[in-house]
């Protein structure tokens, strides 16, 4: 072994204190090798990318024609184009030549039944839109808990994507880049995914669901699916990291799926005891306000979720659902 012949000529068993046979050369290499994989996986280093860091996207400020607007319906597609043509239509979020982010929650093995993840009928409506509003890239991706090649066939939405003419990936270790959080955030220093920050638009859609600690999983919540690091530790003051990320990523535009929602146990779910048609898509510019907007649905006040609470404090958006320019539709 000309490597460990090397190490051995240099004396470096001195420094790592190891007999620096070749089986103690083995087990240093093993060492090494585990402590090199930690830090890659838990966000202290990504590979490809040191030095490199990420600053928060630009504001692009949307004039829409209303602050909410809810379509009800049967057709999961036709609610989101009315809901999204009510604002004053998708022209006032993707511009010609654009490279869109279209972020739904991909996050669990379940089917569209059991509203665990964005109804695929929602998310290629939207890819569409995009396309027909003259889009160079509609980028589809989600950072998921389950096998991520289950997450996306099993969901509907890799399938549904593809038709639609968009872009469906996985995301990669190496894109995952520090981002500059300011000074004191909870976030400073965390490891984001390059292309969430690095588009024109960016249209967060997540489901309506449950949630075992946050109460509620709505579009604040659903930009966890662009964090990396140890995703777990995130739980800890969940919402003001939640609120520090919405303030890092901006989205363009929020459209919550309310076709179906998922009352318990989420936010993995799995029973569809557990579901309720709801047959609403929401959609605005105001994260907050279509937050808020949405947790009305589970019969809460939105005052009672952290994030939402938080979110409006920091001057995010609205929470104030009896003054705000709401429309609704039947579809």
């Amino acid at each position: 072994m000309k490597v460990y012949r090397w190490f051995a000529s240099r004396r470096l068993e001195k420094l790592f204190h190891l007999p620096l046979s070749r089986a103690g050369f083995l087990k240093l290499l093993a060492a090494v090798s585990g402590l090199f994989l930690f830090a890659r996986r838990s966000g202290a280093l990504a590979l490809g990318s040191l030095g490199k860091t990420l600053d928060p996207r630009p504001a692009r400020a949307a004039k829409t024609d209303c602050q909410l607007a809810a379509a009800k319906g049967e057709n999961p597609d036709r609610l989101t184009r009315r809901a999204v043509e009510a604002l004053g239509g998708i022209a006032r979020f993707v511009r010609p030549g654009d490279v869109v982010v279209v972020k739904p929650n991909i996050g669990w093995d379940r089917t569209p039944e059991q509203a665990a993840n964005t109804n695929p009928e929602v998310v290629a409506a939207l890819v569409s839109l995009c396309r027909e509003a003259g889009a160079k890239a509609v980028k589809v991706f989600d950072n998921p808990c389950n096998d991520a090649r289950r997450t996306y066939a099993n969901s509907g939405i890799q399938e549904a994507v593809r038709k639609a003419g968009g872009q469906i990936y996985y995301v990669s270790d190496w894109n995952f880049l520090t981002a500059r959080f300011p000074c004191g955030s909870l976030m400073d220093g965390w490891p984001l995914y390059r292309d969430a920050v690095a588009c024109d638009c960016f249209i967060n859609v997540p489901v309506a669901k449950h949630h075992g600690l946050t109460r509620l999983t709505l579009s604040m919540k659903n930009l966890m699916g662009v964090c990396g690091g140890r995703r777990g530790s995130m739980h800890q003051e969940i919402d003001e990291k939640l609120v520090d990320v919405t303030a890092f990523i901006r989205p363009n535009l929020t459209v919550i799926d309310a076709y179906r929602i998922l009352l318990r146990h989420g936010p993995t779910g799995g029973d569809v005891a557990d579901v309720e048609p709801k047959h609403l898509v929401i959609a605005s510019a105001d994260p907050v306000l279509a937050d808020a907007y949405a947790a009305t649905l589970f019969g809460l006040e939105p005052e009672s979720i952290g994030y939402i609470r938080l979110g409006a404090k920091r001057g995010l958006g609205s929470l104030d659902l009896k003054t705000a320019d709401i429309q609704t539709f039947r579809v």
